[in-house]
């Protein structure tokens, strides 16, 4: 089996994003007994990271990979936001945990290699012109 550099790239993102995923739903257990909407959202957002291993490592392409990146843009926003005080959604500005910043630093890195195969796609793909040559 022959890996190359663009092998890696998505092995990368697909691990980056499952290890997300995983943090995630380690903190499920916690969030049920103190609150049930982060709960629910890291059971869900812990489920779909999970997923997008497989259009990853599968390269569905890049509107998979677009909502992938958007699904996950999305998550950090909310911590993000979550983490200002006075924020319209806790109404208070949330804990900074050290596994906090590990799944935010994952879902990033996620974000960057995920965009850079988008944009060696775009680059390697042919014109519709040289397509008909």
């Amino acid at each position: 089996m022959n890996i190359n550099s663009r092998d890696l790239l998505y092995f990368g993102a697909a691990i980056c994003t499952g290890i997300a995923g995983i943090l995630h739903l380690i903190l499920v257990p916690n969030a049920i007994d103190s609150n049930i909407n982060n709960a629910i959202l890291f059971l869900v957002g812990g489920i779909a990271q999970i997923f997008w291993i497989l259009p990853m490592i599968k390269r569905w392409g890049k509107v998979w990979y677009a909502v992938g990146i958007a699904g996950t843009v999305i998550l950090i926003g909310l911590w993000v936001i979550t983490r200002i005080a006075d924020n319209p959604i806790t109404g208070r500005g949330g804990p900074i945990s050290e596994r906090a910043i590990a799944v935010e630093v994952f879902q990033i890195a996620y974000v960057a290699i995920t965009a850079l195969i988008m944009a060696k796609e775009r680059i390697r793909k042919p014109s519709s012109i040289e397509e008909r040559r």
